[in-house]
């Protein structure tokens, strides 16, 4: 299998588009796998692109120097070309991708510049991604040279005349899970290595059911938070009307979700009986019924190292809720699609609206798209790092150190107002996650690809680190057994 993959990578560097072709004629008469040739075909790709821009760094650059250069490209011009491109980075590197002819004269002139290298790096890395398993699974679909000239060109096509398409791929907020951390991989393998155990992170909070990765009680986490929103969790066991029965002591509207769930899914605020009665009739696991906080919503990511008397914030995220305007003529699938930012994940509002899609607004009428604090349903995230205040942390703190064994996550809470906020006055904690939680600020549209993942690399270091530290102190963390069996468990 080595060998193989070797030489399809190898290929690459002769010709990119027959290589990928040729691997998938190859993975659909079952001789390697789609995994192990779509990652040769990425591997020798990602090389190449590399290879281009350290040419372009430690050719191309050098020549610049030479005097008939020098007159051609004055150092202003050089200056204006590098600022562009390191604006632009991350759609040029796209639009070269899939374009035809675009790729070598860009990535050489991306190492000529005064580019970021690591930054552009992750680019090249992501387009390869993208793009190389649509090219290989296109031929695997297709069985053949004459289906893989239809089957691509077509998808291809698409691709390009559909706006929102390249909207989502130009705006990474939009951009699949898988996508978006993919390039986590190597650093988290190399953090790995470094301390010497994969599961190192898992003992970043030794008071949270595997450092609050995955499988974590929602409801044994809120219990021993001080500011808390009031909670009573329903047992999956009990009888429907026992279930009914308990909820009821709650007043609408009130919320209800998993105990042991992620990124908002089952998470519903209930504001009628038939609605509270509908949920609890398709649920047969434990779940949370909380009380209903007013008020604006903000993700706060914290981390204290053990030992340290004090904590520090790292993040806070305001979190904004869609709205539309309706115009008494215009359904509000329309009003979605034609909303710049709405249209890019118009099936997701599709999806968790309330209000169908068919109705039409009043002329005024605003319609507020989802409710749930969720970026993956819709819901829009703001960098709110000026909102910080020595109150703000202070309090924070307070609240995450009545926690036993919590040093590192995410708090979700509402505050009545943003003077509230500020003042760290009437917080209310609607949920903590832990060592999974990030910092959810990056998804800010204003925050680039390059400082999303500084971030991101940050926070997986800090989280081996305060691992690390607190298995010096007397925590264990998990075994490779465990923890990949805690995975298995929560993926079926």
């Amino acid at each position: 299998m080595l060998p193989q993959f070797v030489l399809i990578a190898l290929a690459t560097l002769v010709s990119e588009d027959l290589t990928c072709v040729a691997a998938g004629l190859l993975i659909a008469q079952g001789r390697i796998g789609f995994v192990e040739g779509t990652a040769a075909c990425v591997t020798g790709i990602f090389l190449g692109d590399l290879a281009l821009f350290a040419a372009g760094r430690f050719i191309g650059r050098p020549a610049l120097r030479w005097r008939f250069l020098a007159r051609v490209l004055p150092e202003e011009r050089i200056e204006r070309g590098t600022r562009w491109i390191n604006d632009r980075g991350l759609s040029v590197i796209f639009l070269s991708r899939f374009l035809p002819g675009l790729r070598l004269p860009t990535y050489f002139t991306a190492g000529l510049l005064r580019t970021r290298a690591v930054a552009f790096a992750l680019y090249f890395l992501l387009a390869s991604v993208i793009w190389t398993p649509l090219l290989v699974g296109g031929t695997v679909l297709s069985r053949n040279i004459a289906g893989f000239g239809i089957v691509v060109p077509i998808a291809f096509v698409l691709v390009r005349l559909t706006p929102n398409a390249w909207k989502r791929v130009s705006r990474w907020e939009f951009w699949p899970i898988a996508a978006a951390y993919l390039p986590l991989v190597p650093y988290f393998l190399w953090l790995c290595v470094r301390h010497r155990s994969f599961t190192l992170f898992s003992a970043a909070n030794p008071g949270i059911y595997s450092g609050g990765l995955v499988g974590e009680s929602k409801s044994e986490i809120l219990s021993k938070l001080p500011a808390a929103a009031e909670f009573e969790l329903i047992p999956g066991a009990l009888p429907f009307e026992d279930k009914l029965a308990c909820a009821r002591r709650f007043a609408f509207p009130m919320v209800l979700k998993p105990d042991r769930g992620e990124r908002g899914e089952g998470v519903a605020i209930v504001r009628t009986e038939a609605e509270l009665v509908a949920y609890l009739r398709g649920v047969r696991h434990d779940i949370i019924v909380q009380r209903y906080v007013s008020g604006e919503e903000f993700g706060i990511f914290y981390c204290r190292f053990p030992g340290q008397a004090r904590g520090r914030v790292l993040s806070i995220t305001q979190k904004r809720f869609p709205v539309l305007v309706g115009d008494g003529l215009s359904r509000l699938g329309e009003l979605v699609r034609r909303d710049a930012r709405a249209a890019c994940i118009a099936g997701t509002y599709a999806r968790y609206s309330k209000r169908p899609m068919e109705d039409v607004p009043a002329s005024g009428e605003r319609v507020q798209l989802v409710e749930i604090g969720s970026h993956c349903k819709g819901a829009i995230f703001l960098n709110g790092a000026h909102l910080l205040t020595p109150a703000l942390e202070d309090e924070i703190d307070r609240i995450a150190q009545a926690h036993e064994g919590f040093y590192f996550g995410r708090f979700d809470l509402r505050a009545p107002t943003l003077e509230d906020l500020r003042a760290g006055r009437g917080l209310q904690v609607i949920e903590l996650n832990g060592v999974s939680a990030e910092a959810t600020h990056i998804y800010d549209p204003s925050v680039s690809l390059w400082e999303a993942y500084r971030v991101m690399f940050r926070h997986w270091r800090l989280a081996f680190a305060i691992g690390r530290r607190n298995v010096e102190l007397g925590a264990k963390a998990m075994t490779i057994r465990e923890l990949a069996r805690l995975v298995w468990k929560r993926s079926r």
